[in-house]
């Protein structure tokens, strides 16, 4: 797989979280920490599915677990602040981006049970080909919280 575009969506999410400025969101929503939690924890399940893919196995994607209020507290309090959590998802975001740079294009092609939700919602209960559940991460989720990031300005 070719992950130029989701390595240049993270290098952009990360400039964002690192302005020194970023506040509450206005709606009630996630502040920065819990963003960049949730932006790792949904990096490292993908990575294991790649990783579970290529192993042979078939695993299933479901981002439930990232959007659990608990466990986005329990990323946060495993770090030592905000630069701690941006160290972390710089780390995992390279791991994801080098597991992806490693599948063949048969491996990308597998399809991935995956449910995915937001705010509540169900946005997608089907099986996604693994590289589409990659490339998403670069065409809407990164870029998606990137903006959040950006909102939370003053």
């Amino acid at each position: 797989m070719d992950t130029t575009a989701l390595r240049s969506a993270y290098e952009k999410f990360l400039d964002v979280a690192e302005a020194p400025d970023l506040g509450e969101a206005a709606d009630g929503g996630w502040n920065a920490d819990q963003v960049l939690a949730h932006v790792l924890s949904v990096d490292a399940a993908t990575a294991a599915v790649a990783l579970g893919v290529a192993a042979g196995a078939r695993p299933t994607f479901d981002n439930r677990i990232s959007l659990d209020h608990w466990n986005l507290d329990r990323i946060i309090a495993e770090h030592s602040g905000r630069a701690g959590l941006i160290t972390h998802v710089r780390q995992q975001a390279a791991v994801l981006c080098d597991v992806a740079d490693q599948l063949s294009d048969r491996a990308a092609a597998v399809l991935v049970p995956s449910l995915l939700m937001s705010g509540g919602e169900l946005l997608l209960d089907q099986p996604v080909a693994l590289g589409a559940l990659v490339n998403g991460l670069a065409e809407n989720h990164v870029p998606v919280h990137m903006r959040q990031l950006a909102d939370l300005r003053p």
